[in-house]
């Protein structure tokens, strides 16, 4: 099983259309939203190319948004992690 988690940028939130969309794709097995992370559990990943979108909206407004993170790991080995930076949400 391999788990993408996506830490949310402050002041946001994701969509209830975006959970709906990623729960409807068969390799998602289950999702969960804690305080500022969301946790995609999916079934496994082959040699295809596989393209996850959060739909985020806005709830607070925060100066100076500071890059969040998605971290990429199989559940049983979390040792191989692969972290990307991304610095938050299109305007």
């Amino acid at each position: 099983m391999v788990i993408i988690e996506a830490s949310l940028p402050s002041g946001f939130i994701m969509t209830s259309r975006s959970r709906m969309l990623l729960e409807n794709r068969t390799i998602v097995k289950k999702i969960e939203v804690k305080t500022n992370v969301v946790y995609i559990y999916l079934e496994k990943l082959n040699d295809e190319s596989q393209t996850f979108t959060l739909q985020l909206e806005q709830v607070i407004q925060v100066k100076n948004l500071k890059p969040a993170s998605i971290k990429i790991y199989d559940y049983y080995q979390p040792g191989g992690l692969q972290i990307s930076h991304y610095l938050g949400v299109g305007r």
